[in-house]
């Protein structure tokens, strides 16, 4: 049987010592030549390329521009309590551009406006579902 000197606890004990001292070592090597690194020279010199871009303005001649129609206002709709000619209560929704627009439009036919104001659009969650599914319970089922 051979002699061996060094017992096992403090070998393995040294092979960790060993490669704790080369992974610092690596470490601090890679620290300094990231932070001591600096960064390249940018050439002060500044090119500037001019693009090469054609506008053709001709367009704003062409029949077909001239020909087109802006787009229409966006109508809003808006909640009525008005009454007829012969005092008979009615209520409605009806979009017009503006709230001196709807109420123009609604006197001219034949309404006296009591109440005119914007309608609520939308919902307040708008994660609740459209249609709440009904449970019916068959006949003889107890809750």
């Amino acid at each position: 049987m051979a002699v061996v000197f060094i017992s096992p606890k403090k070998r393995q004990r040294m092979f960790f010592i060993v490669i704790t001292v080369i992974f610092l070592l690596f470490l601090v090597v890679v620290s300094f030549g990231v932070f001591l690194s600096s960064p390249k020279e940018v050439s002060p010199v500044l090119v500037f390329n001019k693009p090469k871009v054609n506008i053709d303005m001709s367009i704003f001649d062409s029949d077909q521009f001239k020909n087109l129609q802006p787009f229409p206002e966006m109508e809003i709709q808006y909640s009525y309590k008005a009454t007829t000619k012969n005092n008979k209560p009615n209520t409605g929704f009806i979009t017009a551009a503006s709230i001196d627009q709807a109420k123009t439009i609604l006197e001219s036919g034949g309404l006296t406006v009591s109440e005119l104001k914007e309608a609520a659009v939308g919902r307040d969650n708008p994660f609740i579902r459209y249609y709440q599914p009904v449970v019916t319970l068959a006949a003889g089922a107890k809750k």
